[in-house]
């Protein structure tokens, strides 16, 4: 793999072959055969479920920089139309994760190429970002510890920005989000003697305005909470059944973590209010667990002198209410920071089925990421 056209062609192979979060090991297999041809000084498999690694040592002793892409698709048909479409029903790289590894890939190919002057390099290809649980899976493998990064640097494409043009600022980047899962099992009845049982009807409809009044969200600023009701189901559809059971999903979106504690703990106290006042057992499932994505400022600050020496047009970015796993980095020593990179103004958005990452940043994003390195370990 030597140029640009190598690396269109590797996205557009992994394009074909979508594998959703905690199921990239063909995906993760191509990945490290392609680190291991560059002849890296590791190539670490299997972090954090199907999470590659490739470490590259500079002649000196130095800083650990981490470049992280994600591998893992989505579990939604892709309708683009494009030639490399995806070959799985079901499935799509329609959050641009595909072109994300192939500029990492590219990062990784001019390192091997010019050798680093000191320090480590750290090229993360981590798994299942899009359920939330990857980042924290791949800090607590302990293969990672020694890997633990002093910078730890991400980008993500942005559709609605121009081509190209990166927006990047210190302080929160992503919102911190969960979603949440409430069962409430009673008795079922008779339709014609619903009396004799035991029905979560009026608990739930109790509970959804209830947890929908938490919300707050004018305006992405401290405080920032949102309930967002995403799917009920009260029994089963039939006429001669009184329902004993429901299901209420929700998730749970805060700008910061100490929001999200206590909006976590306000639903809670509602739902089991609820529970208790109608006599229904309530159970409990967390899934999806976000934390919020917060930039370093003196990561930020090596990013704006990449995006200058490279002659990326870029301006600041604002708080995205979508969340992010990458903030896990973070913190305990590592100073870290995303940018968000243009794919358009008129692209179709991030999980559009109609969504296909396009080729024309990967230069640019291999050069932003490079001239980072070249700061640090140069």
């Amino acid at each position: 793999m030597t140029d640009l056209s190598d690396l269109i062609a590797l996205r557009h192979s992994l394009h074909r072959h979508p594998e959703v979060s905690r199921a990239e090991q063909a995906t993760a297999a191509l990945i490290a055969k392609e680190l291991q041809s560059l002849q890296a000084a590791e190539v670490i498999e299997g972090l954090g479920g199907h999470g590659v690694a490739a470490v590259f040592h500079g002649r000196g002793e130095g800083p650990t920089v981490m470049l992280r892409a994600e591998l893992d698709a989505l579990p939604i048909a892709e309708t683009s139309g494009v030639g490399h479409a995806s070959l799985l029903p079901g499935r799509g790289h329609l959050c641009g994760h595909d072109g994300h590894m192939a500029i990492l890939m590219g990062v990784a190919q001019k390192v091997a190429l010019r050798p680093l002057a000191r320090g480590r390099l750290v090229c993360l290809f981590q798994p299942a970002e899009e359920d939330g649980s990857g980042a924290a899976a791949v800090l607590a493998d302990p293969a990672f510890a020694a890997l633990r990064p002093d910078w730890a640097f991400a980008l993500h494409n942005m559709p609605g920005q121009p081509l190209g043009a990166a927006r990047v600022s210190a302080g929160p980047s992503n919102c911190a989000s969960v979603g949440l899962r409430l069962r409430f099992l009673g008795r079922t009845a008779h339709a014609a003697t619903p009396q004799t049982g035991l029905s979560p009807v009026p608990a739930v409809l109790a509970l959804v305005p209830a947890v929908q009044a938490l919300s707050r969200d004018q305006a992405l600023v401290p405080g920032f909470r949102l309930v967002t009701l995403t799917h009920v189901r009260i029994g089963e559809p039939t006429f001669g059944i009184a329902p004993g059971e429901a299901e209420v999903f929700l998730t749970l979106r805060c700008m910061l973590d100490a929001d999200m504690a206590a909006l976590r703990a306000e639903v809670m106290r509602l739902a089991e209010a609820e529970a208790a006042a109608h006599g229904l057992e309530l159970m409990v499932d967390w899934h999806d667990d976000f934390a919020a994505c917060h930039n370093d400022a003196e990561a930020v600050a090596r990013i704006e002198k990449a995006l200058l020496e490279t002659g990326t047009p870029f301006g600041p970015a604002e708080t995205m209410r979508a969340s992010e796993d990458f903030g896990r980095f973070g913190g305990s020593g590592t100073k870290s920071a995303m940018f968000l990179l243009g794919a358009g103004e008129q692209h179709p958005a991030l999980h559009d089925p109609n969504y296909d990452f396009p080729d024309a940043i990967i230069p640019v994003g291999v050069a932003v990421f490079t001239a980072l390195v070249e700061d640090l370990l140069d």
